[in-house]
């Protein structure tokens, strides 16, 4: 399984960028019209025989970056999933904007390299908050806003649900933690040695 360090850097390298997505993002299909095909893949889709390399190859046509890493079950199941997506324009009925007049293939990339190592996979389908945040995150990089948002809406929400951004600040407040109780250590270590110093020279 590969390391989430390596599939964030591999996402970085594809994505071009959050603020040139969101600066070129536009009126999309609805986010519950997204959640709700999220909620709704097939098992075919999830079988973990199912080569991704060749789904990506039939539902968008061209390679994925995430295809290099698809040994990783988050990365295998995220890209299944949003392949589901896509595909369902066809299998199920289309959406109000076609996901063909975005970037689908960089949406499948999204979900599969930047949120399945984060948030997983299987939780898209059975949470309401990951689900949302998997359809936000799909919306985002297909180069939508979900209808009804502005830019602006739309980026406060995905950031409210952001997995990534709640990890980083569960970080840094543990290091925080970490960092004052090393500080109190060495005062309680210096009180000591003080105390002792005084003590032999009593």
């Amino acid at each position: 399984m590969a390391e989430t360090e390596a599939l964030l850097e591999a996402w970085s390298e594809r994505s071009g960028g959050e603020a040139e997505a969101w600066g070129r993002a536009r009126p999309g299909p609805a986010l519950e019209a997204i959640a709700s095909r999220l909620s709704a893949v097939p098992h075919s889709f999830l079988d973990d025989r199912v080569s991704v390399r060749a789904l990506a190859g039939d539902i968008v046509g061209s390679s994925l970056a995430c295809v290099a890493f698809d040994d990783d079950p988050r990365v295998r199941q995220g890209a299944a999933i949003a392949l589901w997506v896509v595909a369902s324009e066809e299998l199920v009925e289309p959406f109000a904007v076609s996901l063909r007049s975005g970037s689908p293939a960089l949406a499948v990339d999204a979900l599969a390299l930047r949120l399945a190592p984060i948030a997983d996979p299987a939780l898209w389908i059975s949470d309401d908050e990951r689900r949302t945040e998997a359809a936000r995150t799909f919306l985002l990089w297909s180069g939508f806003l979900p209808a009804g948002e502005d830019a602006s809406t739309a980026m406060s929400l995905l950031a409210a649900v952001d997995s990534l951004a709640r990890d980083q600040a569960l970080a840094e407040a543990y290091e925080g933690h970490r960092h004052r109780a090393e500080i109190a250590r060495k005062l309680q270590e210096a009180r000591r040695k003080e105390a002792a110093a005084r003590y032999s020279s009593e």
